[in-house]
């Protein structure tokens, strides 16, 4: 399949995101034609306009459960409030872009993108914590009308995030953990 758009590349990612949240709900080694079903039946409705990303709404609710550890690593010492875009390249300072993060976390991110930075690292950020990630990525897009756009026009812009960082593909289902909680 050929990713184009920035909408697609966002749909398709949220997609893949599903299908990995539901083999980690159901504790599977491996993903199965179940979750795969869920991944193509997600894009499909993204695309067509009968299904839609959640709102952040939900994340919130997740991130009042999860208490004061950090959202990355799970530590409970020394938490500070991170921007999951970097106010320097354009995120905003509101509750939908902070999340807690520990003093090592924080400032070993600083204001790289988070999924670029958690590439570097090798380490596969909680789940909750990538489709928060997403749904940021999709809000600003829609709000400075990107969506639309090819991904190769977003080259050369500063924007709070890399689309070449966002995550479409996911390690086996033992690997990933739901929310820093589990």
């Amino acid at each position: 399949m050929k990713i184009e758009t920035v909408r697609e590349l966002i749909y398709y990612a949220y997609a893949n995101l599903a299908m990995a949240h539901t083999a980690v709900d159901r504790k599977q080694e491996k993903y199965e034609k179940f979750n795969y079903m869920i991944r193509a039946k997600l894009f499909k409705g993204l695309r067509e306009g009968k299904m839609s990303i959640r709102s952040i709404f939900d994340d919130e609710k997740i991130k009042l459960t999860t208490g004061t550890v950090c959202n990355y690593c799970g530590s409970e010492m020394k938490l500070t409030l991170d921007h999951i875009f970097p106010q320097k390249l354009g995120g905003q300072d509101n509750a939908e872009n902070l999340v807690f993060a520990c003093k090592s976390c924080n400032s070993s991110k600083g204001k790289k993108d988070l999924m670029q930075w958690m590439s570097e690292r090798g380490k596969f950020l909680p789940l909750s914590v990538i489709r928060r990630y997403l749904k940021l990525v999709y809000v600003y897009c829609e709000e400075k009308e990107l969506l639309d756009k090819e991904i190769i026009e977003l080259n050369g812009l500063t924007l709070p995030f890399r689309t070449e960082f966002i995550p479409i593909e996911y390690p086996n289902p033992n690997e990933l953990v739901m929310s820093i909680n589990d």
